[in-house]
């Protein structure tokens, strides 16, 4: 079963793309405090990352470079998850390492695709 980390400091939206995921057959781990992100996906050891940006420190983008420095995840598929929807957002999270970027709100079966196309 793939295993998705899912890293947002609102828990609302840990909650409902828990159940999400969870309904699409995905086994989740959510986090909803970024500086223990790292440390639980050396424990859980994920299959892919969910983060939002707009965090305490770290915030994403800082996460998403500390994640691509660790060599366990190097190659794990990261996709931000954020309402910034801004042109520099993107340049910077992909300079950081994201594989993908989607705006909230979203719908939920493009998240899916998504997610299924970094996994395959």
């Amino acid at each position: 079963m793939i295993k998705i980390m899912i890293v947002d400091d609102d828990e609302q939206v840990t909650i409902l793309l828990g159940k999400l995921l969870t309904m699409e057959g995905y086994e989740v781990v959510a986090v909803n405090d970024s500086s223990k992100a790292h440390e639980t996906a050396l424990s859980a050891k994920p299959d892919l990352f969910l983060l939002d940006l707009m965090m305490p420190e770290p915030d994403g983008f800082k996460l998403c470079r500390i994640l691509r420095a660790d060599p366990h995840f190097i190659f794990t598929p990261i996709i931000i998850v954020t309402a910034l929807d801004d042109q520099d957002s993107r340049v910077v999270a992909f300079g950081a390492g994201a594989n993908d970027y989607i705006t909230k709100p979203f719908r939920s079966s493009e998240l899916v695709e998504r997610i299924k196309e970094l996994t395959a």
